[in-house]
């Protein structure tokens, strides 16, 4: 890891189920093409092409993250679906993107908002677990609970 690029959040994976409401709430198509910025594990690309058979680019500067997501990626034969980019949010090309989704903090949210405002073609959305964007009015909002947590499921469109 480059240890001169901080990372913007620290590493806590999404609960399986509220993945699922994610994509549910992005309503992810076959086809379309999902960036996960910041993303860990692998978790929601999996479920992106498995699942809803997406397209799906992770970015994540980790290099233990991105060599773990990778070997789950392959392990499931999921190649052919599924990109993992190491590197830094900030820098990355997110204009392909249908759907973005964040769980990242929300001064990270506020870093990204003007990246995201550049890029991002109208109608793409953005979904993010728990943390707002700030100064966006979210199209819905969304409560899962999680055994005694709480998760909110904020959607964006541009």
């Amino acid at each position: 890891m480059d240890w001169s690029e901080p990372s913007l959040a620290p590493f806590v994976p999404s609960p399986l189920e509220v993945v699922r409401a994610m994509l549910s709430v992005a309503k992810l198509a076959r086809g379309e093409t999902l960036f996960d910025l910041g993303c860990g594990d692998g978790r929601i690309l999996i479920m992106a092409a498995k699942e809803f058979g997406a397209k799906a680019v992770g970015i994540e500067l980790n290099e233990t993250r991105v060599k773990e997501a990778r070997e789950k990626i392959s392990d499931l034969r999921l190649d052919d679906q599924v990109q993992i980019i190491q590197g830094n949010i900030l820098e990355a090309d997110i204009g392909s993107a249908d759907v973005v989704t964040l769980y990242l903090t929300t001064s990270a949210n506020e870093k990204l908002k003007p990246k995201m405002e550049k890029e991002l073609r109208a109608g793409t959305r953005i979904v993010s677990h728990d943390f707002r964007i700030p100064g966006w009015d979210a199209a819905t909002t969304e409560q899962i609970v999680d055994y005694t947590e709480i998760h909110f499921i904020h959607l964006y469109i541009r």
